[in-house]
């Protein structure tokens, strides 16, 4: 395992952030995060471009993942899983705190919805009353705090 060089491109008018690249030399880029119509968060977009080499050039996108499971499927062996990312540009401390990020984003995007209409979307009748106050802090306050750790992770030298 090398630890590449951290990379910041663009592609489709989006920052992208270089995580690393798979066995065959494919490079696997991070999405910017994006407040998308006006109520949740779209981020944990991993993606790799037709232009390998050049992002900002390529034509379309090859893959789309998310970062959901990020330890087990990008990062580290677990359960006998291999990781995708045989170089990276993060080291294993940065890794493991990378893989607790996404983690936390997921649940947090999740509990700002719930928050924000007081159920599940399972019937539509949950027991806790919305509360679009703390939806709000999740939203304005945690998430973008957590999603700048995320980038600056994958920034600085």
């Amino acid at each position: 395992m090398e630890i590449l060089p951290k990379e910041k491109n663009n592609a489709f008018g989006k920052d992208i952030y270089l995580l690393g690249e798979d066995a065959e030399g494919q490079k696997y880029w991070l999405e910017a995060p994006s407040w998308d119509c006006g109520w949740y968060w779209g981020f944990g977009y991993i993606e790799t471009y037709t232009n390998n080499s050049d992002p900002s050039r390529a034509k379309d996108i090859n893959s789309h993942q998310h970062a959901d499971n990020f330890m087990a499927e990008y990062f580290t062996e677990w359960n006998g899983s291999k990781p995708v990312l045989k170089n990276r540009t993060f080291d294993e401390k940065e890794g493991w705190e990378l893989s607790e990020l996404f983690r936390e984003f997921y649940f947090l995007r999740d509990s700002a919805q719930y928050w924000k209409d007081g159920n599940c979307h399972v019937s539509g009748d949950g027991l806790i009353p919305k509360d679009q106050e703390l939806a709000d802090k999740i939203n304005k306050v945690i998430i973008p705090s957590l999603t700048a750790r995320i980038l600056e992770i994958l920034t600085n030298k």
